[in-house]
This record gives C-alpha cells, structure tokens and sequence, in this order.
C-alpha cells in the first residue's frame, strides 16, 4: 500500500508563494513509470490538474499555470514539493498530491488534500 500525505499552511496571502509537500511512503518516488502529481479543487469547482515530477526527475505543468508552478523533490526524504508564486485568491482550492502510471493513464492513489486559503 502506498500512502501519499500533503503538508504545508493553509492560510496564504496574496503575492506570496506557496509551498506544499507531498510525503510518499510504500515506493519510491524513483520506480519506473511513475509519475508524482499535484492536482487542486477550488470550492464548487471540479479537478484541476497543476503538473507532475516523473521518476526521472522531469517535469510537466498545465499551461494555464505553466508561468507559476514548479515541482521539484527529495529523493533521499522521498518527497516532492509544489511552489506556487504570486498566488491570488482564485488559488484558494484542496490540493491533493497523487501517484499517475505511465502506462495506464489513472491516479491510483491519492493524499487526503489539504485546504489551502489565499487571503488578507
């Protein structure tokens, strides 16, 4: 079993970056043909898919936030982290890490999410 768990604050102020970090337990984030995903919810809204970090160490975003987003990791912590810069109050969303098979393009297993607020 695989257990995939988020941490970071959960009050941001707009301009600000955001950090968050997804510690993994069960694999290493190094095994082929996995790829460690950052996906958010803003409230009322449906998924939202922000960018991964592959086993290789590359990296791949959404182009809508492209110009915001970067994913970097520690392999020796078996963690990978996600920095958002000059948030706004439309960042406001649960953000969930996730694991996606390259093979079979599906999030088999999931964080619990952690809701993150961007406000005065």
């Amino acid at each position: 079993q695989v257990q995939l768990t988020e941490s970071g604050p959960g009050l941001v102020k707009p301009s600000q970056t955001l950090s968050l970090t997804c510690s993994v337990a069960g694999d290493s984030i190094t095994t082929t043909n996995y790829y460690w995903s950052w996906i958010r919810q803003p409230p009322g809204k449906g998924l939202e898919w922000i960018g991964w970090i592959s086993y290789g160490g590359s990296t791949y975003y959404s182009p809508s936030l492209k110009s915001r987003a970067s994913i970097s990791r520690d392999t020796s912590k078996n963690q990978f982290t996600l920095h958002l810069t000059s948030v706004i109050p439309e960042d406001t969303a649960v953000y969930y890490c996730a694991r996606l098979l390259h093979n079979w393009p599906a999030y088999d297993y999931w964080g619990q999410g952690t809701q993150v607020t961007v406000s005065l």
